[in-house]
C-alpha cells in the first residue's frame, strides 16, 4: 500500500477539480460586462462546462486503449500546450443580435476558457485510472468523491476568498499558478504509475471487461440527467420564483457537486440514510415544485435546495451502485458526462423555448422521484398477507384517499388554517410512504400533492396566456380588478404597473411615483437641464417614466430584452404608446449600446435596469459610471435607482461618485399602497454640485440626503464583490 502514492493521486485530484470550478466563476465574472446578470447566463455557462467535461471524459476514455506510459505522455503534453493560451482573457467576441445571446453566451464561454477547461476536465478519470494501476490500489471510484470535494471548495474560495481580495488579472494569475501546480502533480502521478504501467496488459484488460447493455447505459444516463437538470432548474426555479437573491446559484451547485461525495463512497452513513428516506423526503419538498410567485417565501427556497440535495445523492448513489469494473471505469465516466450534458441541455436549452414557465423543474422532480430506490420502508402489505389483487385494491384506495385529502388543502389556505395545511400535507405525504414499492402509484401521489399546493395557480396562468418566457427572464401579465391596475411582474419583483381606470390610466405607479426621486427629477427637468433636454432611460420596464416626457423633450430608451419591449407595443401597456410614440428604442444591452454613441449625448439619464433583485454589477462599476458622466456632460444629471430587498447600495454608489466627481444626493420615498406607489431609493448625481443643489433644495423636493460613507474601495470591471452589502436579516427574514 505504501507504493500506491495515494496522497499524491489525491492531492491531484483534488487540485483539477479545485481548478475547474475556482474557474467557472472567474470567466463568468470577466464576461459580466458584456453580459450582464441573467441567470440563464450562469446556466448557459454551466452547459459549455457539461460540454467541455464530457469533451474531457471522451478524450480521457480514448486515451484508456494505450499503455499508461503513453496515456501521461499524451496528457501531459497537451496539459502544456493547453497552457500557453493563459492567462485567461475574455475572447473578443462581436455583440450578440437581439434574441442570438442562447447562442452567442456559449460561444464566447468556450473561446475563452476551452483548452485549459478541457484537457484539465479529463483529470478525474484518467487519474483514478492510473491510480488503479497499482495491483494494491483497490477500487478507484473514491477517488471521485475526493474529485467533487476539491470542486466544492473551489467554488465557494470564489466568492468567500478570490473576489474579494483580487482584481481579475490577479485572479487569473492565481488560476495560472495553480495550473503550473497540476502540471507537476500530474508530472509526478505519471512517474509513480510508469513501471506498473509497462507491466500492464491493457488490451487483456478489456477483453475481460464485463459487457454493458443498452438498457444499462440508458439507466446511467438517466441517473446522471436527472440531478444535472434539476440543479439547474432549481436555480432558475429560486432566482425566478421565489427569492432573487444574489449568489443564489451558488448553493445549488454547491450541493450537487457536495452529493457526489455522499455518494461515491460505500462506507458513507449519511449517503446511505439520505438515499433511504429519499422518497418520503422527495414527496414532502417535492411538492412546492409549482410554487410561483414567491408564494412560498423562505420556506419554498429551503424546501428546493434540500430536495436537490437529498435526490442527488440517492440518485448518485443509485448511480455508483451500478458502477463497472475499472476496465469500464473511463467509459462509465463517459457516459454519466453525457447524462449531465442531457440534463442541461434540457434546462438550458430546450425548456426555455418550450414552457412559458420552469415548468422543467417540476418534470425533474417527478423524473427523480420515479427514478429513486423505491423500496418499502414497511412492507406492511406482506406483514399482512396481502396478494396482489389485495394490493391493487389497497393502492387505488390510498390513491383517492391522496386526492381527498389534497382536495381539502384549498379550504386550509382559503382559512389561513396553517395547522390544518401542515396537516392535509402530511397526511398525502404518508399516503405515498404506504404506496412504496409502488413506483408509479408514488409519483402520481407527489404529482397529486404538487398540483393542490400551488400548481393550481401556476397552472392557470398558464393557460390564459399572461406569462411569457425569455432567455433573460419570466414575465407574467396579471389584472388586478379591486384596485383596477395591471402589473407587470418579473420573477418575484413588479416591474411596473398601469391603472386600468381611464382616469388615473397615466398616473405613474410603483417605484415612479411623482414624490419618488426620479419622478421629482424628470418633473424638474426644464429647470435643471433645459427646455428641450435630451433623456436617455436604461431599462424600460412597462414604461412609467414616458408619461414624465414634456413637449421639446426627446427621449431614448435602452432595453435588453425583446420581450419587454413588446408589452409597450402590443397594447399590453400603453405609457410608451400614449406620451411618448416616437421614443427610440435601443434593443440590447445599455452598456455596450451607449460605448457606441457619442458623448454628452443626454442631459438627463435615468439608469433602472435591475433584474428582479439581482445586481447588474457591470452596470454599477466605475467604467460604467464614467460612461453615464461623459453621455450627460458638464451639465446634466444621473438618475440610479438602487431599491433593493437584499442589499443597501448606498456606500457603492457614494465611492462612483466620489471616484468620478460627481456630487450625489439620495431619495428614499415611502410606500403608498392605495395609489399603487412602492417605497423607492433613487439616487442623483452630476458633475454640476450646483444642478444637485437646485434639485435638492426645490420647495417639491424635500428630504434628498446625503449619502452615508463611502466604502473604501470602488467597484470596477475588474474588482467587486457584493458579500459586504447583503442585508441578511432582510434575506433570512423573508
Amino acid at each position: 500500500m505504501t507504493h500506491t502514492r495515494r496522497w499524491l493521486f489525491v492531492a491531484t485530484i483534488l487540485t483539477g477539480s479545485f481548478l475547474l470550478f475556482l474557474v467557472q466563476p472567474l470567466v463568468a465574472r470577466m464576461a459580466l460586462p458584456r453580459l450582464g446578470g441573467a441567470s440563464a447566463v450562469w446556466n448557459s455557462a454551466m452547459l459549455v462546462y457539461q460540454a467541455l467535461l464530457l469533451g474531457g471524459y471522451a478524450y480521457a476514455h480514448a486515451l484508456s486503449r494505450f499503455t499508461i506510459a503513453r496515456q501521461a505522455s499524451i496528457h501531459i503534453a497537451l496539459l502544456v500546450l493547453a497552457g500557453l493560451t493563459l492567462p485567461i482573457a475574455l475572447a473578443d467576441l462581436p455583440p450578440p443580435s437581439p434574441g442570438l445571446e442562447v447562442v452567442w453566451v456559449p460561444l464566447l464561454f468556450l473561446a475563452t476558457i476551452g483548452p485549459v477547461f478541457f484537457v484539465v476536465s479529463a483529470q478525474a478519470p484518467l487519474i483514478q485510472r492510473w491510480y488503479a494501476a497499482n495491483e494494491g490500489a483497490g477500487d478507484p471510484y473514491w477517488l471521485y468523491a475526493a474529485s467533487n470535494i476539491g470542486s466544492f471548495s473551489g467554488l465557494l474560495a470564489y466568492p468567500l476568498l478570490l473576489e474579494p481580495n483580487y482584481a481579475l488579472a490577479d485572479q487569473s494569475t492565481v488560476w495560472s499558478v495553480g495550473y503550473g501546480l497540476l502540471l507537476a502533480l500530474v508530472v509526478l502521478a505519471a512517474v509513480s504509475r510508469w513501471k506498473a504501467a509497462n507491466e500492464t496488459d491493457d488490451a487483456d484488460g478489456r477483453e475481460k471487461a464485463e459487457p454493458i447493455g443498452a438498457r444499462r447505459i440508458c439507466l446511467w444516463l438517466a441517473l446522471a440527467a436527472v440531478p444535472s437538470g434539476l440543479m439547474l432548474s432549481t436555480t432558475t426555479h429560486l432566482t425566478t420564483d421565489i427569492v432573487a437573491m444574489p449568489l443564489l446559484w451558488v448553493i445549488p451547485l454547491g450541493l450537487y457537486l457536495l452529493s457526489f461525495v455522499f455518494a461515491f463512497n460505500e462506507n458513507s452513513t449519511i449517503g446511505w440514510v439520505l438515499a433511504k428516506v429519499a422518497p418520503v423526503t422527495v414527496i414532502l419538498l417535492g411538492s412546492l415544485a409549482m410554487v410561483s410567485g414567491s408564494s412560498g417565501g423562505l420556506n419554498a427556497a429551503l424546501a428546493s435546495v434540500g430536495l436537490l440535495f437529498v435526490a442527488a445523492v440517492a440518485l448518485h448513489r443509485r448511480l455508483y451502485q451500478d458502477r463497472p469494473g475499472v476496465e469500464r471505469l473511463t467509459f462509465f465516466y463517459l457516459v454519466m458526462s453525457a447524462g449531465g450534458v442531457l440534463g442541461g441541455a434540457f434546462t438550458a436549452l430546450l425548456a426555455p423555448a418550450l414552457f412559458d414557465w420552469v415548468w422543467e423543474h417540476p418534470l425533474l422532480v417527478l423524473a427523480a422521484a420515479a427514478l429513486l430506490p423505491n423500496t418499502p420502508l414497511i412492507d406492511w402489505m406482506k406483514r399482512f398477507g396481502f396478494g396482489e389483487s389485495s394490493k391493487r385494491i389497497a393502492v387505488l384506495v390510498i390513491l383517492l384517499a391522496a386526492v381527498l385529502f389534497a382536495n381539502l388543502l384549498d379550504h386550509f389556505v382559503a382559512s389561513e388554517s396553517t395547522l390544518g395545511l401542515y396537516a392535509m400535507v402530511l397526511a398525502v405525504t404518508l399516503c405515498g410512504v404506504l404506496v412504496l414499492g409502488n413506483r408509479w402509484a408514488m409519483v402520481a401521489i407527489l404529482l397529486v400533492l404538487m398540483i393542490a399546493r400551488g400548481g393550481y395557480a401556476t397552472l392557470a396562468t398558464s393557460i390564459k396566456g399572461d406569462r411569457d418566457r425569455s432567455y433573460f427572464g419570466i414575465y407574467t401579465v396579471t389584472d388586478d380588478p379591486v384596485n383596477d391596475r395591471r402589473r407587470l411582474i418579473h420573477g418575484t419583483t413588479v416591474h411596473g404597473a398601469q391603472n386600468t381606470n381611464p382616469a388615473e390610466q397615466f398616473d405613474p405607479t410603483t417605484y415612479y411615483g411623482r414624490t419618488s426621486g426620479v419622478g421629482l427629477a424628470l418633473a424638474a427637468a426644464p429647470e435643471l437641464v433645459g427646455p428641450e433636454a435630451s433623456v436617455g432611460v436604461v431599462g424600460l420596464g412597462v414604461g412609467t417614466l414616458a408619461c414624465y416626457r414634456k413637449p421639446g423633450q426627446s427621449w431614448e430608451f435602452f432595453e435588453i430584452d425583446p420581450k419587454v419591449v413588446e408589452y409597450s407595443r402590443d397594447g399590453s401597456f400603453s405609457f410608451v404608446s400614449h406620451c411618448s410614440p416616437n421614443s427610440e428604442m435601443h434593443i440590447g444591452d445599455a452598456r455596450v449600446v451607449l460605448e457606441g454613441m457619442e458623448d454628452g449625448r443626454f442631459n438627463m439619464l435615468v439608469v433602472d435596469a435591475f433584474s428582479s433583485d439581482s445586481i447588474p454589477v457591470h452596470l454599477m462599476t466605475s467604467e460604467a459610471f464614467g460612461l453615464y458622466r461623459r453621455m450627460v456632460g458638464a451639465d446634466g444629471v444621473v438618475m440610479v435607482h438602487i431599491s433593493n430587498r437584499f442589499m443597501d447600495l448606498q456606500p457603492v454608489i457614494a465611492a462612483l461618485a466620489d471616484e468620478q466627481g460627481l456630487t450625489a444626493r439620495v431619495r428614499i420615498d415611502n410606500a403608498d399602497k392605495e395609489a399603487g406607489i412602492t417605497a423607492s431609493m433613487w439616487v442623483a448625481l452630476s458633475p454640476n454640485p450646483a444642478k444637485i443643489e437646485e434639485l435638492a433644495q426645490s420647495e417639491e423636493s424635500a428630504d434628498w440626503q446625503q449619502l452615508p460613507q463611502r466604502v473604501d474601495t470602488v467597484w470596477t470591471d475588474d474588482f467587486a464583490s457584493i458579500l459586504p452589502f447583503i442585508q441578511w436579516e432582510n434575506v433570512l427574514g423573508k
